[in-house]
């Protein structure tokens, strides 16, 4: 969800206005767009609700959950990648101009992946992203799963859905995960995003240029 902000700067985000648009309350647009539609198609007999941090219900949180975005403005991406203890962590990022990242490993062993930020024309331009895909039973209801899509940008958000939506890549994906993580049930994939132009190239998890780490419980 964008912070309040962000959605006074924006028109029609009051509710009082007569060209209100509800959407515009969500972070992360592209992804969300692209991954409704995909998870939509997929389930033509289920009931697919989008909702904001705030929004979420407990039939929400028990049945199977994606979370879309980083631990800059969604709280639960933040409280469930703690709860679930995972190798990687996402570093915020600071200040204004500053990339953040995720991080690998502990103390001398660890390993930081950062986006990679450009001066154009007096800007800094965002050249690639960090994606992190992750995959596991939901804490919630064991029944169930949870999938998070975060980036460090909203690129990276994109991407990550992009890499399991891309009719041109995710039949690849798809078969690297299955061979990948043969009888696991919870998984982890960071992996570059390269922006070309301003466009987010989806990435190819079978390659060792976009796959920057995974992991999956023993």
């Amino acid at each position: 969800m964008l912070p309040p902000e962000y959605l006074r700067s924006i028109p029609y985000t009051d509710p009082n206005a007569p060209d209100y648009v509800d959407l515009y309350k969500f972070a992360d647009l592209d992804a969300l767009f692209e991954l409704f539609g995909h998870v939509r198609a997929a389930n033509p007999l289920n009931n697919v609700r989008v909702r904001t941090p705030n929004e979420v219900t407990t039939d929400d949180y028990t049945s199977h959950l994606v979370v879309l975005g980083g631990v800059d403005w969604n709280r639960t991406t933040a409280v469930l990648l703690h709860r679930l203890e995972l190798p990687v962590r996402q570093l915020p990022r600071p200040d204004e101009g500053e990339a953040g990242g995720f991080v690998v490993g502990e103390g001398e062993d660890q390993k930081l992946f950062a986006p990679v930020l450009e001066k154009v024309g007096g800007n800094e331009a965002l050249v690639e992203d960090v994606a992190h895909f992750f995959r596991a039973p939901s804490p919630f209801n064991e029944q169930r799963t949870i999938t998070i899509c975060n980036g460090m940008y909203g690129r990276g958000t994109y991407g990550a859905v992009r890499a399991l939506t891309d009719v041109r890549f995710r039949a690849r994906n798809e078969k690297y995960l299955r061979e990948r993580f043969a009888g696991k049930d919870t998984f982890s994939i960071l992996s570059r995003v390269k922006v070309f132009l301003g466009v987010a190239v989806t990435p190819d998890w079978s390659s060792s240029e976009d796959l920057l780490h995974e992991w999956s419980d023993t």
